[in-house]
């Protein structure tokens, strides 16, 4: 009973090995694939959930991949991050695992597109040392009782930031800071900026001095097109970043050609 035991413990081993053995062959052909998809510098990460992975590859039905890539230039934009994860993926594991171009069919996709604050410095001429803080319901009171206008405090905090540097006007370097609006006006990201102060003291500016800097400091990014055709529905900041999400439906990734809808 002993040795059937560990007989037994034996094959299971070897059959677990051979299950993360077949999916990493798996993984590493699908992240070649992607990144001639996304057009990377390198191959992204890529996992398949689920275990065990043979019964999937068997099938030729994938419940999920996450794939992750970093260093992405897209338009104005060139260090972004992007996570996606792909839902209910079609592609035969004869396909996957051999020689020739590789085809995958996705029924949904949910991705992010995270901005960094050094990208959105590049779009603010003259700002140096750019930071990006979310803000919180109590955060927006208090700018309100520091002399901003009382709208703020109507603001969403989920869809506002607080953009932070410092800026020459007239030859004198100044901090700057920014409460601005985030939102997306047809697949582009915004900042519209609602508060500006200057200074140490960071008191609120005259109107008419708010107007002008609100021109320098409106920014509209247009990330491109989206690895993955993601059609953006969700923008926030979010640990020093800006986060575009959104997703997408029905996609062939590889030879099979561009996505039915999106």
């Amino acid at each position: 009973m002993r040795r059937v035991v560990i007989g037994l413990l034996v094959l299971v081993g070897l059959l677990v090995a051979v299950d993360y053995g077949s999916a990493a062959l798996a993984e590493s052909a699908v992240s070649r694939q992607m990144r001639e998809q996304i057009g990377l510098a390198d191959d992204p990460s890529v996992r398949i959930n689920g275990f065990p992975f043979l019964t999937q590859a068997v099938s030729g039905h994938y419940r999920s991949i996450d794939v992750d890539a970093t260093r992405i230039r897209l338009g104005q934009l060139q260090e972004l991050d992007v996570s996606a994860q792909l839902r209910d993926v079609t592609a035969p594991l004869s396909m996957i695992l051999g020689s020739g171009p590789k085809t995958l069919r996705v029924s949904e996709a949910e991705g992010t597109v995270r901005v960094s604050a050094t990208d959105v410095q590049r779009l603010l001429p003259g700002i140096k040392d750019l930071r990006i803080d979310t803000l919180d319901d109590e955060a927006l009171e208090q700018v309100v009782d520091d002399g901003g206008d009382a709208s703020l405090a109507d603001l969403d905090p989920d869809h506002a930031a607080r953009f932070s540097g410092t800026a020459t006007f007239l030859g004198q370097k100044e901090d700057v800071s920014v409460i601005a609006v985030l939102q997306l006006d047809s697949g582009q990201a915004e900042i519209i900026p609602r508060d500006i102060r200057l200074g140490e003291d960071q008191k609120p500016l005259p109107q008419a001095q708010q107007r002008t800097l609100q021109q320098l400091f409106t920014v509209r990014i247009d990330p491109g097109s989206l690895p993955l055709q993601i059609t953006p529905t969700s923008l926030k900041a979010d640990n020093g970043t800006l986060e575009i999400s959104g997703e997408a439906k029905d996609l062939t990734l590889g030879a099979g050609g561009a996505p039915a809808s999106s």
